[in-house]
């Protein structure tokens, strides 16, 4: 699970600090630098898979020409903060119930692959350094002077007097990534780096299309696309499962007016593939081609949040979705609040939502769990730097929010005027 995000010249963020709950939600005015909050978690992602910076930032093609990652929004050189030189993520987390934190640093550069490198990079669990790139003016290590090669240093063993192994990683992937390749790193050592593996492999980013969940699927498919292609095969998947079923239809039941009773998943005579209908109780089939872009869109947050992952597939962690409220009616919010919430802060629940929105009524329904988690993302006027604060931590938000209601708050811009105000410009963000 990840707890907080620093961000030091990544995209238009000067040095900004992002709490990540269970539920979080992001607000903002248009071009504050929410949709690079998005870019930080699939930079986060992409080093999860094992990608290569320039894989990373610039895309990812299979052996055939295939596109398996798009590319970041934005010229390549703007992943960077204008003018700067480097960029720089710390990362804290929680796994396996201890704490743990992460920091990458990442330059230009002319004569690398790709035109970055790791210059810095560090992981500790606990009290536990796992590795570092810098771990003491004592260290040997400590001197990076090899453009070709980043030198971490592992913790050292019981078996090991002073330091630990010295591996010299590739700088243009991120050494988190490649600890499990070197034979001198400790299988401990190993794990711990693929704990963290894990949890940036599971991030999901869905930007939902309802004429692509409206398409019927290949049978057997049981991944939601990120766009939510194959949704008719994976609710019939989740159906194989009566109790699954049965909390689906009590949500469908609520969401819609339509007297939905079962899910039908009639296969197409000439293709063959699978397709959704939704049958009311007296009868009547209504395909996903009549169902609204809101239903859909509420059905594939259903399937996402509700459906475990095929043998074989990891699960996800945590969903991003961009204006999660797009196409939900205002007075169907609360049910889609009702829903994350109930499965992000469940007892055992191991997901976590991050949204973005501009719905003022969205924001009037949060929980105080959500609210303790809800930020907004301001640009000083005259500034390239961004700032990221937590509305709680505004002065007086939780009085204002309880006599006027977070709604009213934001619709009339009072969050960025508190930080025009503030004499602290970064109010909150080390909370």
């Amino acid at each position: 699970m990840i707890s907080k995000i620093r961000l030091r010249d990544f995209k238009n963020f000067q040095d900004a600090r992002l709490k990540v709950g269970r539920f979080t939600l992001v607000v903002g005015t248009n071009a504050s630098g929410k949709s690079n909050i998005r870019d930080v978690f699939r930079f986060l992602h992409g080093i999860g898979r094992g990608y290569t910076l320039a894989e990373i930032i610039g895309g990812r093609y299979g052996v055939g020409g295939q596109a398996e990652w798009a590319q970041m929004r934005g010229a390549a050189k703007e992943i960077i903060r204008f003018n700067q030189r480097k960029f720089q993520i710390d990362v804290e987390f929680l796994v396996r119930g201890r704490p743990g934190g992460y920091h990458i640093a990442v330059e230009k550069s002319e004569q690398g692959r790709g035109g970055f490198r790791v210059v810095a990079e560090s992981l500790h669990i606990g009290w536990e350094a796992i590795y570092s790139s810098h771990p003491g003016a004592d260290d040997p290590v400590d001197a990076q002077d090899d453009e070709n090669h980043l030198a971490l240093r592992m913790a050292k063993t019981e078996s090991q007097k002073k330091f630990g192994h010295r591996l010299l990683a590739r700088p243009d992937q991120p050494g988190l990534s490649q600890i499990g390749d070197f034979k001198s790193a400790s299988r401990i050592h190993k794990e711990r780096a693929q704990d963290l593996l894990d949890i940036f492999a599971g991030i999901r980013f869905l930007d939902l299309v309802p004429d692509l969940m409206r398409k019927p699927a290949f049978p057997g498919q049981g991944v939601l696309g990120d766009s939510g292609e194959n949704l008719p095969t994976v609710l019939q998947a989740i159906c194989v499962d009566t109790g699954q079923k049965s909390v689906l239809m009590e949500w469908m039941r609520e969401l819609t007016p339509m007297d939905v009773v079962d899910f039908e998943f009639p296969l197409d005579p000439v293709s063959g593939l699978v397709q959704l209908a939704l049958k009311e109780r007296n009868g009547n089939l209504v395909s996903a081609y009549s169902a609204s872009d809101g239903t859909l869109r509420f059905l594939a947050m259903l399937a996402s949040l509700l459906g475990t992952p095929p043998l074989g597939k990891p699960p996800a962690r945590l969903y991003f979705f961009e204006e999660i409220d797009n196409g939900i009616h205002p007075t169907r919010l609360r049910l889609l609040l009702d829903l994350i919430e109930r499965q992000t802060q469940a007892e055992k629940g191991n997901i976590q939502v991050v949204t973005t929105t501009h719905s003022p009524d969205l924001l009037g329904m949060v929980s105080d769990v959500t609210f303790q988690s809800t930020s907004v993302v301001f640009r000083p006027e005259g500034s390239d730097g961004a700032i990221i604060a937590r509305v709680a931590d505004l002065p007086h938000a939780a009085e204002l929010r309880a006599t006027q209601g977070l709604g009213k708050l934001h619709a009339a811009g009072w969050m960025e005027d508190m930080l025009v105000l503030s004499d602290d410009p970064v109010v909150g963000s080390d909370s």
